[in-house]
């Protein structure tokens, strides 16, 4: 037995070196906010290989999540309406999110002025060229800090 794998050895390894190999590809994106609730960017781009999205949001502002916290949201457009005003129902605790909510795709955490946040997702529920939008749900900043998110 122990000559059997010996001999083996070398073609699993052969095999296994020709086998494909899956490889995640994580795409970082960096973007700003403002206290004057702006994002830096009005549109994202993420090429469709990326498995997934590494956002990391930063508060270039001074004032305190309470006064002036900022979040990055992801949702289908036609989500985008009715998941921000439902966010204004709720708390700084929930990230002002519906609790569960499927048509939130990703999200970071509220975060006030000085202070950055990251979020991680997969882009397998993204369709490509599919249309998204990107927005803080903070109550009232939705209308002015938004913009699109492309994927592919």
């Amino acid at each position: 037995m122990e000559n059997a794998v010996k001999l083996l050895a070398p073609v699993l390894l052969a095999g296994l070196m020709l086998a494909p190999v899956a490889h995640a590809r994580v795409c970082a994106v960096s973007v700003d906010s403002t206290d004057q609730m702006r994002f830096s960017q009005k549109e994202i781009k993420v090429a469709a290989d990326c498995s997934q999205v590494k956002l990391t949001l930063r508060h270039t502002g001074t004032l305190a999540a309470t006064a002036m916290g900022h979040n990055w949201v992801l949702t289908k457009t036609t989500d985008y309406p009715p998941v921000a005003m439902a966010g204004m129902r709720m708390t700084l605790a929930d990230s002002y999110l519906p609790k569960k909510d499927a048509r939130v795709l990703a999200h970071t955490a509220v975060i006030g002025g000085g202070q950055s946040t990251s979020v991680t997702f997969a882009t397998a529920a993204l369709r490509k060229g599919g249309d998204y939008t990107f927005f803080c749900s903070f109550p009232g900043h939705f209308a002015l800090m938004k913009g699109r998110f492309v994927f592919g």
